[in-house]
């Protein structure tokens, strides 16, 4: 069935705006378990999609690729952490850049529970939306947590391998910060981008939907 541009949005918008919601909240509680209250005192551990919402990365973006049919793409407002207030600092920022790809998992496999009810749910009207936004939301998080799993400062991945590797080589890393968004515009653009995530994408999606019988 092919669905008209309202349609998507309707359908996409909750899987959307939960997504990069949750993954945001979820770095700043697990940021404060390990000691950092910054974004607690700055109201961002919250799931209140107003208080993550970038009107560009999560609303323009995601929008416009969704019209042209590419890979959906956007961010929300980054949730602050200082690294320097973590009790182990190196150690404990692999943990609060894991909790958003972690986060982004967890609602794949919720999504695609929400495919399995609507098949339980033969006959209601509202079955086949149900469906579909279960599909997309399985499709945007494992999108998102692909995407945040590149090793590129400052995705969650750049973080991820930041706390990892030998000093030496974390401060190199970490030293491209600056230009990581220009290096994941010119993969994207390249299409490199889609070789490099489409593989992680078809695990998160495989996972979720044999979890539920779906495949």
């Amino acid at each position: 069935m092919e669905l008209t541009l309202i349609q998507k949005i309707a359908i996409y918008a909750l899987p959307v705006i939960f997504a990069i919601t949750l993954h945001e909240a979820a770095h700043g509680y697990v940021a404060l378990k390990f000691g950092d209250t910054t974004a607690k005192m700055l109201g961002r551990i919250t799931l209140n999609p107003l208080k993550h919402i970038d009107p560009v990365g999560t609303i323009l973006v995601p929008g416009l690729t969704l019209a042209l049919g590419g890979i959906l793409f956007g961010w929300a407002k980054p949730v602050p952490v200082n690294f320097g207030h973590l009790r182990h600092p190196k150690q404990d920022m692999f943990w609060v850049a894991a909790a958003g790809p972690a986060a982004n998992i967890l609602m794949a496999i919720f999504w695609a529970a929400m495919i399995k009810l609507g098949h339980g749910m033969s006959g209601n009207p509202y079955a086949a939306p149900l469906m579909l936004m279960g599909s997309a939301g399985v499709t945007i998080n494992a999108v998102l947590a692909a995407l945040n799993l590149l090793p590129i400062p400052p995705l969650d991945g750049g973080r991820i391998a930041v706390s990892l590797l030998p000093y030496r080589w974390a401060n190199l890393l970490a030293g491209i910060e600056r230009y990581g968004l220009f290096i994941i515009l010119g993969l994207l653009f390249t299409g490199l981008l889609s070789f490099l995530i489409d593989p992680v994408i078809g695990l998160v999606e495989q996972i979720s939907l044999s979890l539920f019988g779906l495949l």
